[in-house]
This record gives C-alpha cells, sequence and structure tokens, in this order.
C-alpha cells in the first residue's frame, strides 16, 4: 500500500463533507482544494556576492524536500548594477504528497517556533483564494542548522487553491490546520468599549484645567512685581552715578580758582604804589 500524507487522508475523509455541509455544494467537484505551494526568497546581495545563491538554494532546498531553482533577473538596471539573465532569487513549487507533508511540518513545527506567535494574518488573500505569508527567520523550520547559516532572511510563501471566493479558501486553509486569527472584529469591538470608560472618568480631569489657570495666575503676580522692584534697584544704583559725575568738576574748579594768580594781581598794585610812592 502507497503511503498517504496525514493531511490528505484528513482532507478527504472529514474536510470535504465539512466544507460541502458549510457552502452547501451540489457536487463534490465543487469542493476547493489545496493545488500547489510556492516557496520563494529573493536575495539581491547575490549582484555582489554569488556564493549567496548557493547557500539560499540548499536553505529552500532543505526545508522543502525537493530541488530549488535559482530566479533570474528579466531586465536591466544600472542603478542596481544589474543584468539580465542574473540569479537575483530561489523558488521551489510543492505539488501531491510533498505539498502536503510541507503544509504538515509547517503547521506542527515551524509556526509554533516562532517569537510571540498568535496567530497568521486573514489578510493575505488576493481576492482569487490564494495565500501569501511571508516568513521573516528561515531558523523556525527545524530542517536549518542555525550553527551553518550565514545570515538571517525570511521567505515568502503562497498557498494556491482551486476556491472561488477568499472565504472558501481561508476555511479550506484553517480545516487544514493553519492557525488564523480568530475573532478580530470582536477583539476591536472589546476594545472600542474599553476605550470608553476612560473618556467618561476624564469629566473631573476638566475641572482640574479649570484650576490650573487660576495657579497660573497667582504664580504670574509675584512675577509682576519682581519686574517693576528690578527698575528701581536700577534708579538706586544710577543715583551714585550721577553724584560722581557731579562731584568731578567740583573739583576741577577747584582746582582752576588761581591762587597764584590772585596773589599775582596784588603784587602788580604793590609795585604801582611803590612806584608812586617813590615820585
Amino acid at each position: 500500500m502507497s503511503y498517504i500524507p496525514r493531511l490528505k487522508k484528513e482532507y478527504k475523509s472529514n474536510v470535504v463533507t465539512r466544507l460541502i455541509k458549510e457552502f452547501s455544494y451540489d457536487n463534490v467537484m465543487q469542493v476547493p482544494k489545496l493545488e500547489k505551494i510556492v516557496i520563494s526568497k529573493g536575495v539581491g546581495a547575490a549582484v555582489n556576492d554569488k556564493k549567496l545563491i548557493d547557500h539560499a538554494l540548499n536553505e529552500v532546498t532543505e526545508i522543502s524536500g525537493q530541488k530549488a531553482i535559482a530566479t533570474m533577473s528579466k531586465k536591466d538596471v544600472a542603478s542596481f548594477k544589474l543584468r539580465k539573465g542574473m540569479p537575483v532569487g530561489v523558488k521551489v513549487t510543492l505539488r501531491g504528497e510533498k505539498m502536503y507533508e510541507f503544509l504538515d511540518r509547517f503547521v506542527t513545527t515551524a509556526l509554533p517556533r516562532v517569537r510571540d506567535f498568535s496567530g497568521v494574518k486573514s489578510t493575505g488573500f488576493d481576492g482569487r483564494g490564494n495565500y501569501n505569508l511571508g516568513v521573516t527567520e528561515q531558523i523556525i523550520f527545524p530542517e536549518i542548522n542555525i550553527d551553518k547559516i550565514n545570515k538571517i532572511s525570511g521567505m515568502d510563501i503562497t498557498f494556491v487553491t482551486s476556491a472561488n471566493s477568499d472565504k472558501e479558501a481561508m476555511q479550506l486553509l484553517s480545516e487544514l490546520g493553519l492557525p488564523f486569527k480568530k475573532k478580530e472584529s470582536s477583539d476591536n469591538n472589546s476594545t472600542v468599549e474599553d476605550k470608553k470608560p476612560p473618556v467618561i472618568e476624564q469629566a473631573p480631569a476638566a475641572e482640574v484645567v479649570e484650576e490650573s489657570p487660576v495657579e497660573e495666575v497667582a504664580e504670574q503676580a509675584p512675577a509682576a512685581e519682581v519686574v517693576e522692584e528690578s527698575p528701581v534697584e536700577e534708579v538706586v544704583e544710577e543715583a551714585p552715578l550721577a553724584e560722581v559725575v557731579e562731584q568731578s568738576p567740583v573739583e576741577e574748579v577747584a582746582e582752576e580758582a588761581p591762587v597764584e594768580e590772585v596773589a599775582e594781581e596784588p603784587s602788580e598794585n604793590e609795585e604801582e604804589e611803590s612806584k608812586e610812592d617813590n615820585k
């Protein structure tokens, strides 16, 4: 008996019946299914170092269990020193049993090793039933030896389904074990309700706002007195300067008083008187 992956058995035995009941399909062939999983990784730094492509090829091959291939650039970009045909990325496409095996390992082993993991986002659907998921670190996969990697890097994982709408694709992937963040709307409502009580508690804060200007005015009053006192001190300081200026010419006048000249004038009179007396 040939080997059948666990998720493939689960899909055929339980997932199909649950999807038929939920979406009321008329035919089993209308039930959406997972067609392929594409793992891609961009290596822009490989323009300067071609060894990075080899490391990326080995990592993606170990993670997926299938030989990965390098993706080539389609045109020249002078600003990035890129020429047409240079390897700039790595990709691998999984189908059939390898696809289910990778999804099983990804859900049960890799995602629980993500730091602060709370579920994958439900906003990665493209509107046609395909889901895109980004991984920031390749070390979440147990196949990667952290001692042998040269750089922490991420990758993109695309789940391609045959669903006609995002709702059907999301239900299919969640049935296969992909943990989406649930009750986002209820969480948003709860957060809105939680924000309302603080708004009511802000009413007494209005009183504090009214009191704050009173305190500011009371503090500003002594500031005005200080402004009035400052010029008084300046005037008091300027007053002695004026006295010094007035005293300086007084000394000059006292010096200018020609005591000697006054003494000389009576000497001349005495000479005249002496002359008259002599006559």
